[in-house]
């Protein structure tokens, strides 16, 4: 179990905690609810490439974030806005100082945004003492965004539902190699798109949602890859230059793509390849959040997954 002396004040007075990236390493569009929602069925795997998120306890109950985040007013921010909600959901009175370290791409399909709020919220609530379960704060990452749930549960997933459904998985132990096209692709263009097909049929894995159930190490379908394509020719450029090397995919709606590779000095060696003007970084799978077990524990029915001690 993770607890905070892990992560003691530094010397600008915050406690320092990450925010992985993610991947998805299949997505299937499956339908679309009557307010506009998709469903999707998609696998989510946390990657050790991740944002820092600073903390400290205000007395006063002030939400102030201390790092300006180009083109994102604070009041848009999801880490406030993960900050002001759990302090609605229990009337907590303390406030906090919130600085992020970003190293996430902005608008790249890897959850950047997502992820520096679901840290928020695990983190506050452990530093606030506010004692809420992994699946209370799961309902209110779910207020601020699809993606936010996921990240408090903490382990690997299939996902379902609009992506708030969620069981525990395995996947194979892999490398990534993550490329950033130049580009940052709107989610809502992509989820609007007339091109888009919106009724994949619903996966019929064997054997899942059995808790042993393992995911295969090479990526399966993503439905937004071929708009984002369409839409966005550096993408397609990226992704066809990596499927040479390695079976690889597009996270989520884009704009980043992610070869799977069976170690980390083989993904290195083919980012050492990449032509002039692409860049990238060499991730490893994490089967569990970083966070995981800060000042919460498991729910009923939420599994411990198999050697993940």
């Amino acid at each position: 179990m993770t607890g905070l002396e892990a992560f003691p004040p530094a010397a600008d007075g915050l406690r320092w905690f990450p925010a992985p990236a993610k991947l998805n390493l299949m997505l299937h569009v499956t339908g679309r609810r009557a307010d506009g929602y998709h469903l999707l069925e998609t696998v989510f795997r946390f990657i050790d490439h991740a944002d820092d998120v600073g903390l400290s306890v205000r007395t006063d109950g002030r939400i102030v974030r201390r790092t300006e985040l180009p083109g994102v007013p604070e009041a848009s921010d999801l880490s406030v806005r993960a900050a002001r909600a759990l302090q609605a959901a229990t009337g907590c009175r303390l406030g906090a100082d919130i600085a992020l370290a970003k190293r996430i791409p902005q608008g790249g399909g890897l959850g950047g945004g997502s992820s520096d709020a679901a840290t928020v919220l695990l983190a506050l609530n452990a530093l606030w003492q506010t004692g809420l379960s992994r699946q209370a704060l799961q309902d209110i990452g779910l207020s601020l965004g699809a993606d936010v749930p996921v990240f408090v549960f903490g382990q690997t997933a299939f996902a379902s539902g609009i992506g708030e459904e969620l069981v525990a998985i395995e996947a194979e132990p892999a490398a990534y190699l993550v490329l950033v096209p130049p580009v940052q692709v709107p989610t809502r263009e992509v989820f609007e798109s007339p091109h888009l097909t919106r009724d994949s049929p619903v996966a019929k894995i064997a054997g899942f949602p059995h808790p042993n159930f393992r995911f295969a190490r090479a990526p399966g379908r993503n439905d937004l890859e071929s708009v984002v394509v369409a839409g966005y020719p550096a993408v397609g450029e990226h992704l066809a230059w990596l499927r040479q090397h390695a079976p690889s995919a597009m996270s989520g709606s884009g704009a980043c793509v992610f070869g799977v590779f069976d170690s980390q000095p083989e993904a290195e060696a083919v980012l050492a390849r990449c032509p002039a003007g692409m860049q990238g970084f060499v991730a490893a799978g994490l089967d569990r959040h970083p966070l995981w077990g800060l000042g919460v524990g498991l729910d009923q029915g939420q599994q411990e997954r198999p050697g993940s001690r």
